[in-house]
């Protein structure tokens, strides 16, 4: 575990057992993520004999697809309880209590954004997988809630003098793919994908990401209650700010993909400079010239 403490992962238990009791329709996010994180895998086009399927992303499998030995993982056991699996763990993704090459597959769905030591839990993830093994996730990106996270800085400036954490801070593209690479993975692979959906207010998006339990646990954030001025300020500004012509205001959310496999030297590797068979001026067709001589500017 890293020295920095950015989440209170106390409280991420607590919201997402919180919202593994809540009915409704919150888990729209939870449900589209899963549905193309199936399709992803349908691309692979491969059997998994064992799968560690970590937040339940692949609950939307048909009967025939199902792996024989599939272990559904969460932090929060009231999630687990509500999926019905048939070998649910328990269990932080900081510390996974799997032994070393243990599944051909891993899949997350959106929860690794909430990892305080995210270069630990990758590389303990390719640990648990076995040789040519896959690892396939879904997590928050970093412009997910940009709408939300302007409103409350500019609502909290102007109530209160100053800000404080309202919103989680995420990771970016370009640090998920770097992330990947240190955790050792071969052939990663990130891209994004960006989910936009429109509500009357913006107390109807603060319900549904408390259903989702994906409200702020940042360590820093403020313990006690929001200020009633700030919370209608803040929900004016966002009108203010971004109603449409519909009248309804957006709620972005990036979805950053990572993909990589565990080692094995089946696996296609880049040449070792210098030892290719063909020299880079035969391939171009060009004039070559040793180090040695000096160049004809002619050619």
């Amino acid at each position: 575990m890293g020295d920095i403490i950015i989440f209170d992962r106390r409280a991420v238990r607590r919201h997402r057992q919180r919202a593994a009791t809540m009915s409704g329709s919150h888990d729209f996010l939870h449900r589209k993520i899963s549905e193309r994180l199936i399709d992803r895998l349908k691309d692979v086009n491969r059997p998994f004999e064992r799968v560690l399927d970590i937040a339940g992303g692949l609950e939307g499998l048909d009967p025939g697809q199902i792996p024989a030995q599939r272990v559904t993982a969460d932090l929060a056991d009231a999630r687990l309880r509500a999926t019905g699996d048939l070998m649910p763990v328990a269990m932080d993704e900081e510390f996974l209590p799997f032994a070393k090459q243990s599944f051909g597959l891993v899949t997350s769905t959106l929860t690794l954004h909430w990892a305080n030591d995210l270069p630990g839990a990758l590389l303990q993830i390719r640990q648990a997988l076995m040789p040519d093994g896959m690892f396939l996730a879904a997590m928050l990106g970093g412009d997910t809630l940009i709408e939300l996270r302007r409103a409350f800085i500019e609502a909290e400036a102007e109530t209160t003098g100053g800000t404080s954490p309202r919103t989680s801070p995420f990771a970016g593209v370009t640090d998920a793919g770097s992330l990947l690479q240190r955790a050792g993975f071969a052939l990663p692979v990130v891209d994004t994908d960006t989910l936009t959906v429109t509500y009357d207010d913006m107390f109807g998006l603060m319900h549904d990401l408390r259903g989702m339990g994906e409200t702020n646990s940042v360590t820093s954030r403020n313990r006690g209650f929001l200020r009633r001025d700030t919370l209608f300020a803040a929900a004016d500004r966002y009108r203010d700010l971004f109603i449409d012509v519909n009248g309804r205001i957006p709620a972005t959310f990036q979805i950053i993909w990572l993909a990589g496999w565990a080692p094995h030297v089946s696996q296609q590797h880049a040449l070792r400079p210098g030892s290719g068979d063909m020299s880079l001026a035969k391939a171009l067709e060009a004039k070559e010239t040793s180090a040695g001589e000096k160049a004809d500017p002619a050619g």
